[in-house]
């Protein structure tokens, strides 16, 4: 819907009035940025780099490949209707974010690469991004059902690929003192 500002006659427009599908692509290359600086940041590790703390919290930066990976497939999974309706405490993975000793770095990239075409090729096809879907009880959840739009979803996604993106970003500087923002400088220099 597009008003008529009554101060000095500008016009404006607000999201909802947005076709779904530029909605959708703009949702999507933000999600797209934050997945681009979250791998800056995580570039040319070893794997001992990979699995080493460098805070007194238990972050890793193969651990949070590995945990964007999962959430970025577990929220398909819900977009999908594919999700369990309860996940209770033993349920979740103990390994869920930390690389165990069988899985790789190389490995976790791999995973996270997967999940994020999976997940980006399902929102592109999704015919109503206000369509709801119910997310799974898990026991930090309220007792009645929570149920978001599709949008709200793939908004998640985004917060959650930007939260651990400034996790990985303070993990990487105490390792070695890598800079996600210099390395995005250096790829815009290079048109990237």
């Amino acid at each position: 819907m597009i008003q008529n500002d009554q101060k000095d006659g500008t016009m404006t427009s607000t999201s909802s009035d947005l076709p779904q599908s530029v909605e959708r692509e703009d949702l999507l290359a933000l999600v797209t940025d934050q997945r681009t600086n979250f791998l800056y940041t995580v570039a040319d590790l070893t794997e001992e780099q990979a699995r080493a703390r460098t805070t007194v919290s238990e972050l890793t930066l193969g651990g949070l490949v590995k945990h964007l990976a999962q959430v970025q497939r577990g929220w398909l999974d819900v977009v999908e209707g594919t999700a369990p309706a309860e996940v209770g405490w033993s349920d979740l993975d103990p390994d869920g974010n930390r690389l165990t000793e069988t899985e790789t770095l190389a490995g976790a990239l791999d995973a996270f690469h997967a999940a994020a075409g999976e997940f980006d090729r399902t929102v592109r096809e999704e015919t109503d991004l206000n369509r709801t879907v119910t997310l799974p009880q898990y026991p930090w959840s309220p007792p009645e059902p929570v149920i978001w739009t599709v949008r709200h979803a793939l908004m998640h996604v985004f917060r959650e690929i930007a939260h651990h993106s400034g996790h990985a970003d303070i993990v990487r500087e105490a390792l070695d003192g890598a800079s996600t923002t210099a390395r995005m400088a250096e790829a815009a220099s290079r048109g990237e």
